[in-house]
């Protein structure tokens, strides 16, 4: 089964969530019992609350039911506090014009809020509004931080957050969508957000952005059709792209061929590690990819230029003073390329293809 490509974190044990949470909403109900103790006297007094009525009535009635991965979710009125994890979650939300209140990022970059989203935020960050609750981590969120933002919806992806779902619905209505399908999950949290309008116009963006970088790179194509995709940190742990992930999907749509070494099945695979001893029985690709994945000891970053370098510079570097890699034909002509992997696995939407586009344009054109 394919997996989602980030790293996975430990979730919190759901017996003790589960505490947390409803250790919390009985906090929450005794105060909305001596709210509503306060309430029913005033409605006493003042006897003329039809037009109060009708609004609450008005609000119950706007609900729809949500069909995303793990079931339906009943998603009422406009919300208004929408916490989300991982940021292909919050490119979706952020291309409907839509702000969240909380984030959880794949990898603990930042550990405060983010008072400064622009500086903390990987690409995303300068379409944000600030403040934004630092929730934890996308896979392993803290309960006790979005329980404290009181939420009316939650939106994650299945493969992080099965575990946690329950939970997460115990606080607000949780929406789990599906990594691997941008279309639907869009719809999704369009749905549940309740602004279906822009939809369809994001999603032909985004098969417009690619039609027209398939212009720009039909004659390398033409020339140079096989590329060879690897991803890893500093050289010490190589991998294969996933013909399935967004990095290699997105090449193939404009017409490049992934190479993969004798034997192995490149339908059925997710993610394969390789030694660089075996790179020479793929020396008939025409350009190596490399995608970098390091994202240790990387707390914060100061602009987008240090974060990708970190990711990149000691790859770079490992794959200049290693032998076997400077043997390969792709190496000797210069058509070796680095991209950050967070770029084109984070941000499968219409905004992630745009810059990922972008960065293979200029790294790729140039040379042919």
């Amino acid at each position: 089964m394919i997996r989602s490509p980030f790293e996975r974190l430990s979730p919190i044990p759901f017996d003790e969530g589960l505490e947390i949470v409803q250790r919390f909403l009985r906090m929450r109900l005794l105060a909305f019992s001596l709210v509503t103790t306060g309430a029913i006297a005033s409605c006493q007094q003042q006897p003329n609350q039809t037009s109060n009525t009708t609004a609450r009535a008005s609000h119950l009635e706007d609900c729809r039911t949500i069909q995303h991965e793990l079931g339906e979710t009943e998603v009422c009125g406009q919300p208004e506090r929408i916490v989300v994890l991982g940021p292909y979650v919050l490119e979706y939300l952020l291309a409907l014009d839509i702000q969240p209140i909380g984030y959880a990022d794949h990898v603990a970059f930042y550990q405060e809020d983010y008072t400064d989203p622009s500086q903390q935020i990987p690409y995303l960050g300068d379409r944000i509004t600030p403040p934004l609750a630092n929730v934890g981590t996308a896979s392993s969120p803290s309960l006790e931080a979005i329980l404290k933002l009181q939420p009316d919806l939650i939106v994650g992806i299945n493969d992080h957050n099965t575990n946690q779902y329950k939970i997460l619905s115990e606080i607000a209505p949780t929406v789990l969508l599906d990594y691997f399908d941008p279309a639907a999950s869009l719809r999704a949290i369009a749905q549940a957000a309740n602004q279906p309008e822009q939809v369809e116009q994001l999603i032909d963006q985004r098969q417009q952005q690619l039609a027209l970088a398939q212009e720009d790179f039909a004659p390398l194509v033409a020339t140079h059709p096989k590329v060879l995709l690897l991803s890893s940190s500093e050289l010490q742990d190589v991998h294969l792209e996933s013909p399935a992930g967004y990095c290699s999907s997105r090449l193939e749509k404009l017409g490049f061929q992934q190479v993969f070494p004798p034997g192995v099945d490149a339908d059925s695979i997710a993610s394969v590690h390789i030694s660089l001893e075996t790179l020479p029985q793929l020396n008939d690709a025409d350009s190596i990819i490399l995608f970098g994945t390091n994202f240790t000891e990387l707390q914060q970053f100061t602009d987008s230029d240090n974060f990708e370098d970190h990711q990149l510079s000691g790859l770079k570097q490992a794959w200049e003073e290693n032998a076997i890699a400077q043997s390969l034909d792709a190496s000797k002509a210069g058509r070796v390329y680095f991209i950050p992997a967070y770029l084109c696995r984070g941000l499968p939407g219409a905004i992630g293809t745009k810059l990922y586009l972008e960065e293979l344009k200029e790294q790729l054109l140039p040379a042919n």
